[in-house]
């Protein structure tokens, strides 16, 4: 067997970095090849989750699987290659008048990851998971036998794969199901809530909307635990943005994108500066609600403007957090949460609520169940541990899920959901982590 290029690895977090082999391959009889002469591989698309999927000691790495393979203008159906990134996607589709049924809140993931994490957007409680616009993929098992899976055909190894982080397989190509779009643009209401009551009122206000997200001030105490901005949104019609966004309103202007050039030293993000920058947004909207249109990328994509920004939180990097918390026992529980973080001091820079609809019951490992759910950033430090700890006695308690894409330090009690691939050999660190807790 001969070895490929050692490297050292780490997803989007910078944490944790591991030194991996790595091979990244378009030829099918190499990839064969790879899995076939090796104990435990993983596949990994851009690496920009959160967490430790993705990562073991052998890696499969799907950045050459880079192709589109076909286009179905009529009926809205595109099939392209895993590695594949959702931002080339649109770069195609919106153009054409499409848009992706269901988009995280970066267009920088793979086709291959959005179906191992089946990623959910702001949109969950109209339209669901990825998956619901998944048609079919390809993958490649521990046999070097390439399958053709869609809820008709090898179904099982379809509902498998659907959430099942990579543990199935190599998925090397997907077709998918599209949205009409008459614009590139999104008409928004931004709603200030001064508490949780607050904001939970208008998240039942807002169900019939198609997105709903809102960003929360997760460091507030007392009357005013839960201050957020409510953003709502629609696809915005041509008539409606006709004159303002010139003749071709599916195209958008270029726009400068900045980059941070450096890992910021440890002590820039701390409690005061995060405290700053939440009392900073939170009133940069003065008024109590704002009304407008803006582009899908500032909508959907507020952070992706900016180059390596996760290199904001220092060397030592960041943990996404997220959990889902049961629609009713989601404002108890996100109460217990947010005070178990502000007493901590252990805040978090970027924190986002939405609402989860109903789960697909035949999706058994993909993380949504109707109810709240809420994504934390934390800086890497020595305290950390402790905090995911509590929090994740508090999810356990009321019933909750942390999400597996974001995971790198919960334990395996909350992680059982994840079925049906113990004797696989795509084994990522984050399986041993979680079925051999240390």
């Amino acid at each position: 067997m001969k070895p490929n290029f050692i490297q050292k690895v780490s997803n989007w977090g910078n944490y944790p970095i591991v030194e991996v082999e790595m091979k990244s391959e378009d030829s099918l009889s190499q990839i064969k090849s790879f899995v076939a002469e090796r104990n435990e591989v993983i596949a990994r698309g851009n690496g920009r989750c959160y967490g430790d999927a993705s990562l073991g000691q052998h890696v499969f790495s799907t950045k050459r699987l880079n192709k589109f393979l076909s286009f179905d203008r009529l009926n809205g159906v595109i099939e392209c290659e895993s590695g594949v990134l959702l931002s080339e996607i649109l770069d195609v589709v919106v153009l054409q008048g499409y848009f992706l049924y269901v988009t995280p809140g970066t267009k920088f993931v793979s086709v291959g990851g959005a179906i191992a994490s089946d990623v959910h957007g702001k949109n969950h409680h109209v339209e669901g998971c990825f998956s619901e616009y998944v048609i079919e993929f390809k993958i490649l098992n521990e046999n070097s036998q390439v399958i053709t899976c869609s809820r008709e055909e090898n179904s099982d190894l379809f509902w498998a794969t659907i959430g099942g982080m990579g543990l199935t397989g190599i998925i090397l190509s997907a077709k998918i199901k599209l949205k009409n779009i008459e614009t590139a643009y999104i008409r928004q209401e931004s709603i200030k809530a001064d508490n949780l009551d607050e904001i939970f009122q208008l998240f039942d206000e807002s169900e019939d909307w198609t997105y709903n997200v809102a960003w929360i001030d997760c460091l507030q105490k007392g009357k005013n635990i839960g201050r957020s901005i409510l953003m709502r949104g629609e696809h915005a019609l041509k008539a409606e943005v006709s004159k303002s966004k010139g003749q071709n309103p599916l195209r958008l202007k270029p726009k400068f994108s900045p980059n941070v050039p450096f890992y910021f030293p440890g002590f820039v993000l701390n409690t005061l500066s995060i405290k700053i920058f939440n009392w900073l947004y939170f009133n940069k909207q003065r008024a109590k609600q704002v009304n407008g249109f803006v582009d899908y990328e500032t909508f959907f994509y507020p952070l992706d403007v900016i180059k390596n920004w996760n290199r904001i939180y220092g060397k030592k990097g960041f943990i996404q957090y997220q959990m889902v918390i049961p629609k009713e026992k989601g404002k108890e529980g996100m109460k217990r949460i947010l005070e178990c973080i502000a007493k901590s001091g252990n805040g978090s820079f970027l924190a986002v609520l939405k609402l989860f609809g109903k789960d697909n019951p035949q999706a058994y490992n993909s993380f949504p169940k109707e109810g709240y759910t809420l994504a934390l950033d934390f800086k890497v430090n020595s305290k950390l541990k402790k905090l995911i700890a509590q929090l994740d006695e508090i999810v356990e308690e009321f019933d909750g899920r942390i999400y597996l894409t974001k995971d790198s330090m919960s334990k395996s009690s909350l992680t059982n959901y994840l079925k049906n691939v113990e004797n696989s050999k795509f084994v990522s660190l984050q399986h041993q982590r979680i079925h051999n807790p240390s």
